[in-house]
């Protein structure tokens, strides 16, 4: 993924947002704004440096550049404690655009829509601990994800004629359900009435559709995902701990710096078949690749959490 442009100032707090709590962000911003159909943009501004084509308004494209630099991870020395704050304070901006861009703008909604899934999954994943959060923040970007997927021309036809998973299938752009699958998957572990009785096929479903539409999106994170999901949930969908293998093996291949490979291929596999060689090997590795800066940059949140999660897997 490409870098953001620089982030060249700090980033005060908006005008009464704040920092609200993900359960406000699920049921105030996704339900109201998502479902009432005022969803829309992107951080295009940031991550791509053109203003939208349909976002005419300065104070929009104001909005849209906040968020875009305070995503941003690569411009700076990164500090995974003190980045929680940005990465709030994009979703916040994100969401307040929200209401404001114009309808018909679609690739542009699908941009943000993708950007908030991601960084919902990223603000729960990275700093939340309550179960309570975590699950709404996990609903929320599954929500943002989804209403990404309806705007799919393809996935939209295929669902009416076919089916919902049938439509996860048809789906066209990889980052909608990449990330839909990521936050489904973390939603069903609060919901396993609803994993046992389909849910777990959609996250197969998408991240197997993800793999065909671009295997290298994320650092190789359609077979990681897949990777992780087979070695955990194998017994659910018929297939073996040991078909995780060479996903986890592919997503190394395609990206042998994004150390987070290498940690779930740990964690979710050698450890629980009690291989212990290939165990240390890999979080040897990773804690060796902790020490080059240059590989730690390349994806600094996600390198800063493996390691975090190798340094723990090796305690005694």
């Amino acid at each position: 993924m490409s870098s953001p442009p620089s982030r060249g100032r700090a980033f005060p707090a908006r005008r009464g947002i704040g920092y609200p709590s993900p359960v406000l962000a699920t049921r105030r911003t996704i339900r109201k704004q998502v479902y009432a159909g005022l969803i829309a943009v992107s951080w295009t501004l940031a991550a791509f440096g053109s203003v939208p084509c349909h976002a005419e308004d300065t104070d929009v494209a104001a909005l849209l550049a906040d968020a875009g630099l305070a995503y941003d991870r690569w411009s700076e020395p990164f500090d995974l404690a003190s980045y929680e704050a940005s990465l709030r304070h994009a979703i916040d901006v994100w969401e307040e655009a929200l209401p404001l861009i114009a309808t018909d703008d679609v690739a542009t909604r699908v941009e943000v829509l993708n950007r908030l899934s991601q960084a919902y999954f990223e603000l729960a994943t990275g700093y939340l601990d309550d179960s309570s959060s975590k699950e709404a923040t996990f609903e929320a970007g599954k929500d943002a994800a989804l209403a990404a997927l309806e705007l799919d021309a393809a996935f939209a036809e295929t669902r009416v004629r076919d089916g919902f998973r049938a439509a996860l299938r048809a789906a066209t752009d990889v980052a909608s359900i990449f990330w839909y699958g990521n936050n489904l998957g973390q939603w069903l572990d609060f919901h396993r009435f609803t994993a046992f009785f389909g849910g777990v096929r959609d996250v197969q479903a998408s991240f197997e559709r993800a793999i065909e539409l671009d295997e290298t999106y994320e650092g190789g994170g359609p077979h990681r995902a897949l990777g992780a999901f087979l070695a955990q949930a194998y017994f659910l969908v018929g297939r073996s701990r040991a078909d995780a293998v060479a996903h986890f093996e592919r997503s190394i291949e395609l990206d042998p710096n994004y150390l987070e490979n290498r940690v779930n291929y740990a964690e979710y596999y050698a450890r629980p078949v009690g291989d212990d060689a290939l165990f240390d090997t890999l979080l040897t590795m990773v804690l060796e690749a902790a020490e080059d800066p240059d590989v730690v940059a390349a994806h600094p949140f996600y390198n800063e959490l493996a390691i975090n999660r190798a340094r723990s897997l090796t305690r005694p």
